[in-house]
């Protein structure tokens, strides 16, 4: 049996491996810019100050895209054509550089594509120094404008478009000086098309950056942070040293969001699991013994109607009945997990009863659907057992049937529910997301749902990384939990 542990175990390393390739790839090709999602927006409000702000902007933009780590490659190397430099990721703004690698993958001479995009940015500069009012404002405004579509449009129709719309924006005496900007913009653009070799897209290029890379930091960690003194403590650890990076929306640690859900998740799953388990496996195995009675047609049909309720229109019905004095009784709170009366020097079997008297309706709208599928699992696994040999020749020993049941056949019978066992470990930090959403439980389930909607990427994968390591785990207890219910199974080779 050691054996066989220690052999999963390894088998856990490449797969978690490959669970974390999924992952940071997925975290790679999700829309939106990271850094624009920190920075909440501040970055496009500064577009139309003065150059100081706008240097100001582009420090910020750069130095948290370092605090962040993705001013470093992708991952320990890059399979690319000759025609892709092996610097292309130090373009900071995710826009940029997709449009970049479109313009390479079109046009193949990164070099004159770096020079056409490096025209573009002097051009949007020169117009910070220059002096602006009611004549030029709106050709100023425009050319900006002109110059933020540039920097993301690779076809040739729009690109040509817009160069019209700066040439014929600068041809003003105001705008003078941008003019031999605005040439440059058109001149470097033509020399890129001129001298193009779409051949170098089919030579491969093999890049190779060692472990100073964004998936390598993200795991390991050991890449400095970039602040003040840099102070080794706010180095990454990555995420096997606990560190699950920081939220994008209010740069809180993930490890701390996370802490302060899955307590109230874990503690709701783990008694609807109870519950659930504690009364389903009674009534499967006694809809078996009675197999096609009243009470196993009864029982069976009550419990797919149960089934069948949705849980979100459950719950909206327990809260107004039984929460509401106008059309029911007003037994128990309609939200939250602890009342606003409760003081703070209260005892702690008075705020276990707090938390219980307000988990009441949240566990039962999660556990009553489970009852008719874990119960027919049961009554399967019973029916499979009760007719074999060994079950006819313990009744006909003269054993009671409660004997039978309970002693010889219910052990066996496990198997199903064993199976089933793999998914309760995720199950426990999943979270119910619209039950929690519903009673505004602070659960795992609410904060994926608000981490979607604000695309909140580091908490989403953490969590799917924790689900999957649990995941794991649980296939490996079913499997321990096999050969104890059943000594007939065993992990070993048998030797004669």
């Amino acid at each position: 049996m050691f054996q066989y542990i220690l052999k999963r175990i390894l088998y856990f390393i490449p797969t978690l491996f490959a669970i974390s390739l999924i992952t940071f790839f997925l975290s790679k090709v999700a829309p939106g810019d990271p850094v624009e999602l920190r920075l909440q927006g501040g970055m496009q409000s500064q577009a139309g100050g003065q150059l100081t702000e706008k240097l100001a902007g582009e420090k910020a933009y750069l130095d948290l895209s370092e605090r962040m780590g993705l001013n470093l490659p992708a991952f320990y190397f890059e399979i690319t054509s000759k025609a892709s430099p092996d610097t292309l990721y130090k373009i900071p703004r995710k826009k940029e550089r997709e449009n970049l690698s479109r313009l390479v993958n079109e046009y193949g001479n990164w070099q004159q594509i770096s020079d056409y995009y490096h025209s573009v940015k002097q051009l949007e500069f020169s117009l910070f120094d220059m002096q602006t009012d009611t004549s030029n404002f709106a050709r100023v405004r425009q050319i900006r404008e002109t110059c933020n579509e540039l920097y993301t449009k690779y076809d040739d129709i729009t690109i040509q478009r817009l160069i019209g719309v700066i040439e014929e924006a600068v041809n003003v005496n105001s705008l003078a000086s941008a003019q031999p900007y605005a040439k440059a913009v058109k001149e470097k653009y033509a020399l890129m098309q001129s001298q193009a070799t779409p051949g170098k897209k089919y030579i491969p290029a093999f890049h190779f950056y060692g472990t100073h890379n964004q998936y390598h930091r993200w795991l390991f960690g050991d890449v400095p942070w970039i602040g003040e003194n840099d102070d080794p403590r706010k180095q990454a650890r990555g995420f096997f040293r606990a560190d699950f990076g920081v939220s994008y929306l209010d740069g809180r640690p993930v490890s701390s969001i996370l802490w302060d859900a899955v307590g109230y998740t874990m503690l709701i799953n783990i008694i609807a699991i109870i519950i659930a388990y504690l009364v389903s496996i009674p009534i499967g195995v006694e809809t078996a013994i009675r197999k096609d009675t009243v009470f196993d047609r009864f029982t069976t049909t009550t419990l797919f109607i149960l089934y069948s309720l949705p849980s979100f229109w459950i719950a909206t019905m327990l809260i107004i009945f039984f929460t509401n004095s106008e059309y029911g009784m007003n037994w128990f709170p309609t939200h939250g997990v602890h009342s606003q009366h409760l003081s703070s020097d209260a005892s702690f079997f008075e705020r276990i009863g707090d938390l219980a008297y307000h988990l009441v309706l949240p566990v039962f709208c999660i556990v009553y659907g489970s009852f008719a599928f874990i119960s027919r699992q049961m009554r399967g696994g019973m029916l499979t057992v009760i007719r074999q040999d060994y079950i006819r020749t313990a009744r006909a020993k003269g054993l009671d049937n409660k004997t039978v049941t309970w002693k010889h056949a219910f052990r066996n019978s496990l198997i199903p529910i064993i199976t089933m066992f793999a998914g309760l470990f995720p199950a426990m930090i999943s979270g119910a997301l619209i039950i929690e959403i519903i009673f505004s439980i602070p659960g795992m389930g609410k904060v994926s749902y608000e981490s979607v909607v604000a695309r909140n990427y580091p908490v989403l994968y953490t969590v799917l990384m924790f689900s999957a390591i649990l995941t794991m785990l649980g296939i490996l207890v079913s499997d321990l939990l096999y050969a104890l219910v059943d000594p007939r199974i065993s992990f070993t080779k048998k030797t004669r």
